[in-house]
């Protein structure tokens, strides 16, 4: 089931992150009590406004739940904020360990795994993607991107995997693709996730490509929307990032990220299905449609109790909160995590730096005035993303600081919850150091 079963015409432009408070002056946080607790616990007392944010969304029933994590530095865990339950109207409450469709905050995952293979050199951040995969030679571009396919001109240059890593390969995506080219898309398979098994009127039933090479080949057989390097357009790139890392490493997408990426750093809870063993932790998932929710994915019967036929590296992990945070911890710590190496410094560095191509021109375009990484937005020395059912994610390499904020309903616009977090995360930063100032 395609993801604009809930989108709005436009996906939000909003700024995953922003300036002001939130990225600056890490120092005159240090040493706050709670960031030198070593166990997780709920810390709404240290973040009120965050706090009565999750509070009035949870008692309005407009959503099942609002949970957010809070770690420093290189302490064990994350501490809490907020709460709700797996699904409405239900007791089990949600927790550190319940489970979430990430969806697009699957992409600095597959990115940091790309970031490995290029620094153990089967790789290059600047190599042709045909080297890989030679079905993307020769490439054709078309003159309108919702035009006629076969108005088409050749690529002025072969996609990079720079160019991946940024969504500026020039590759169109389900959930924003117009004209000609969406339905393109839909006949091939090329599909970035999945959202229900539910038939929804006025919805075509699109078949996944059947496995990475069938979605990379068939990929390939499409024009690109834009030049190369040209524009920054949300993309497949990272769908096909999981063909370019099998290739490279030898190993199915997923074995890779579990021996390379979730073994290492603990995550023990992601992966691309949810098993019987731990179907009582994955919450409800919600559509959004008209100011009513309605259940979208139950977890009863959700679509991700199966594994995919085809393993999205941009949109189809499940994890959890604890999880999530660790390998944000990863990235904080610059590849290390309790004394365990993930991935180098200098790999971190360069995955969580601004990697967008000079040539680009960002105007217009959800990136303008900000920079992107191996799968992330990047704001001054904070690195992140969000998902389609209303998570979000970042690490602060100047603060020190690693959130996460988690939910369950699409299309994440639906609510001004982001906009509404990061205000309420920068009044409360604010008084912080107005606090510690003070003492």
């Amino acid at each position: 089931m395609p993801f604009q079963t809930f989108a709005s015409p436009d996906l939000s432009r909003r700024a995953l992150l922003r300036g002001s408070a939130l990225l600056a002056g890490g120092a005159a946080l240090g040493g706050l009590p709670f960031g030198r607790i070593a166990f997780a616990h709920d810390v709404s007392e240290d973040w009120p406004a965050v706090a009565a944010m999750s509070d009035r969304y949870v008692a309005s029933k407009k959503l099942a739940n609002l949970f957010l994590t809070f770690g420093w530095g290189q302490e064990d865990h994350a501490h809490t904020v907020g709460g709700g339950t797996l699904a409405l109207g239900k007791p089990a409450a949600v927790d550190e360990n319940s489970l979430y469709r990430i969806y697009s905050m699957s992409k600095p995952i597959t990115g940091m795994a790309t970031m490995i293979l290029i620094d153990e050199g089967k790789l290059g951040l600047d190599q042709p993607v045909a080297e890989i995969l030679p079905a993307f030679r020769n490439m054709r571009v078309l003159v309108n991107p919702q035009g006629p396919l076969d108005e088409t001109v050749p690529a002025n240059k072969p996609i990079t995997i720079r160019e991946l890593l940024t969504h500026t390969a020039g590759l169109g995506y389900q959930i924003i693709n117009k004209g000609p080219i969406l339905q393109a898309y839909v006949d091939a398979g090329l599909v970035g996730g999945r959202a229900t098994r539910a038939r929804i009127p006025g919805v075509p039933n699109v078949t996944p490509a059947p496995g990475l090479a069938a979605f990379a080949d068939r990929l390939a057989e499409l024009p690109l929307l834009y030049q190369p390097a040209t524009r920054w357009s949300y993309s497949a790139s990272f769908d096909l990032l999981g063909r370019v890392i099998e290739v490279a490493s030898g190993m199915p997408f997923e074995a890779f990220l579990r021996k390379r990426i979730f073994e290492p750093c603990g995550m023990t809870s992601t992966g691309f299905s949810v098993s019987d063993a731990d179907a009582d932790r994955l919450t409800d998932n919600y559509g959004v449609l008209n100011g009513m929710i309605l259940p979208l994915d139950p977890a009863a019967s959700s679509v991700f109790r199966e594994a995919p036929v085809m393993p999205a590296g941009g949109g189809d992990l499940v994890s959890s909160p604890k999880d999530y945070d660790r390998f944000l911890r990863m990235l904080l710590g610059y590849g290390t995590i309790d004394g365990r190496f993930v991935m180098s410094e200098q790999a971190v560095r360069t995955g969580t730096s601004n990697l967008i191509p000079a040539t680009v021109d960002l105007t217009g375009s959800w990136m303008e005035g900000q920079g992107h990484g191996a799968g992330g937005r990047v704001v001054g020395q904070t690195f992140g993303w969000g998902g389609f059912a209303g998570t979000l994610a970042s690490v602060d390499f100047d603060l020190g600081l690693r959130t996460g904020l988690w939910t369950q309903y699409m299309p994440a616009e639906a609510y001004p919850i982001r906009d509404e977090f990061l205000a309420a995360l920068e009044s409360d930063l604010a008084a912080m150091r107005a606090k510690k100032k003070a003492a």
